[in-house]
């Protein structure tokens, strides 16, 4: 018989929010603004080398984060811990943005498999931090939760770029005897990454409860691993019983790609076409998080209202729009709007993404289809980042480059419109019920 929903626990959602707000700051200064750009401009020989060396580094990520996510994440339904796994991602995380201090000019492998490594423990974390999602909102209200948790992470991305500009890039002579010439101020960013990651990251693992362990069959780890596959390759072969999932995470395979490849070239794009200097990266950076920060907050609501499926198409025809504006952008006015109108819309796509795929999930399987979510992200998530590599490079113009983008978009989005929202959610609810 259908079980009651869970009351919202605003104590709960706190603790779970607060870990967005952790980790954007390694998506936000170490991805996005500050030492993707110091990268380009500066450990590497230049920009467009750089940027298509970087293109790499991220496309490796992605492509370790896309085989072993499912796999990962099934185990960690089957055993039961999900706070386990999300801390030894978080740690190699932080461990990794330390790490990313040592690396100065010409060290191109040593800041490149670094970053690498960082990067997919990040990756990885979301696969079980999104896994409680469903757990700790309704369907009614997964919207806005979601929403809710991007909002405070712009938010802790907005904090740390203002500390990062106050404490580390203006100061002249710079702060606690750093080196402005090697560079010394720009890469001590990451220690306050590694720093704010493992602060903020703590509630998450006081208050939000661990979900019950699931029998897998046996006591032992021979035993987890075995129906771990078993579980993995049941889900493969009846992935299509939960179609509208599969549809959504298809589309995904896409409109993800360019969202990343985004996020991943943003800096590097001001600074090398527009000429950006790491203040201005920053100031760029703050302006875009506000952004992000209201637009995931207020889309929230939006998606509880009209549904997380025309909130995605939305987002992703405003990005499209926003991505042309940069990359015809004849100065530096319009492309400040053109980031800003983007800004607007990436957290609204995530969030509504993550909403969306906890609706259409089953009670047990948050990590299995949330591992099958990074999944998606991260599969074809090397062919943004290497395009525009590539294609920035045969043309020896970004501006070329960034338009590679809305080929994902637009590939997405038609992808998308294989969703019925409603039938996936009663799907997921006649699980619940046959499984109860």
């Amino acid at each position: 018989m259908p079980t009651e929903e869970p009351a919202l626990d605003r104590r709960v959602i706190g603790a779970w929010s607060l870990y967005d707000f952790a980790n954007q700051a390694f998506t936000t200064l170490v991805v996005t603004f500050v030492y993707a750009t110091f990268f380009t401009e500066v450990i590497a020989t230049d920009s467009v080398t750089g940027t298509t060396q970087w293109s790499w580094a991220v496309a490796v990520a992605a492509i370790i984060v896309a085989m072993s996510s499912p796999y990962l994440g099934a185990m960690a339904d089957r055993s039961g811990r999900r706070k386990l796994f999300l801390a030894l991602a978080t740690v190699v995380c932080i461990v990794a943005s330390t790490v990313l201090y040592l690396p100065t000019k010409g060290q191109v492998l040593f800041a490149l498999g670094t970053f690498v490594v960082a990067n997919v423990a990040f990756e990885l974390s979301y696969v079980f931090y999104n896994a409680f999602l469903p757990e700790i909102a309704t369907p009614k209200t997964m919207g806005r939760v979601s929403g809710i948790g991007w909002f405070v992470g712009y938010v802790g991305g907005l904090l740390s770029l203002i500390i990062a500009l106050f404490v580390f890039i203006w100061p002249e002579p710079p702060l606690f005897g750093l080196n402005a010439d090697t560079g010394a101020n720009i890469r001590a960013t990451n220690l306050l990454v590694a720093a704010w990651y493992a602060v903020f990251a703590l509630p998450l693992f006081w208050m939000v409860p661990e979900p019950p362990r699931r029998a897998i069959g046996a006591g032992d780890n021979r035993g987890l691993i075995a129906a771990t596959n078993q579980q993995l390759a049941s889900t493969f072969a009846s992935i299509r019983r939960y179609r509208h999932a599969f549809w959504l995470l298809l589309a995904r395979f896409f409109y993800n790609d360019g969202i990343v490849t985004i996020f991943a070239f943003g800096g590097i794009y001001a600074a090398g076409t527009f000429g950006f200097d790491t203040e201005g990266i920053i100031i760029f950076g703050i302006v875009l998080n506000v952004a992000a920060g209201l637009g995931a907050f207020a889309f929230g609501w939006i998606d509880d209202w009209i549904g997380a499926k025309p909130t995605i198409l939305i987002s992703i025809v405003g990005i499209s729009v926003a991505v042309l504006g940069a990359a015809l952008a004849p100065s530096e006015p319009w492309f400040w709007a053109s980031g800003i109108l983007l800004g607007l819309l990436v957290g609204p796509n995530q969030a509504s993404s993550r909403s969306l795929l906890g609706r259409f999930t089953p009670r047990g399987k948050e990590n299995e289809f949330f591992g099958f979510f990074a999944f998606s992200g991260k599969l074809t998530a090397f062919m943004g980042p290497l395009l525009l590599g590539w294609m920035t490079s045969l043309f020896e113009s970004q501006r070329i480059g960034i338009t590679t983008v809305l080929i994902f978009f637009v590939i997405g989005g038609l992808l998308l419109l294989r969703v019925d929202e409603d039938e996936g959610m009663r799907m997921a609810e006649a699980a619940n019920e046959a499984d109860s």
